[in-house]
């Protein structure tokens, strides 16, 4: 999984243009500091499903 893509991926999900994106187990720590670094990062909330893969939906309002 690349940046720009990584990227791509979150900015869809924080302007609403999908519900959910899914990240599998081996993309996860690529994935990953693209995502704790963004500014609004507490809007994302991940789920962690079996097998080690996670999904993340966007909040409206942040998780504590």
């Amino acid at each position: 999984m690349d940046e720009q893509t990584v990227i791509n991926m979150l900015n869809e999900l924080s302007e609403g243009k999908v519900a959910e994106i899914k990240v599998k187990k081996e993309d996860f720590l690529a994935f990953r500091p693209f995502l704790v670094n963004r500014p609004d990062f507490k809007h994302f909330r991940g789920i962690a499903g079996r097998g080690g893969d996670f999904t993340y939906t966007y909040l409206e309002i942040p998780r504590s």
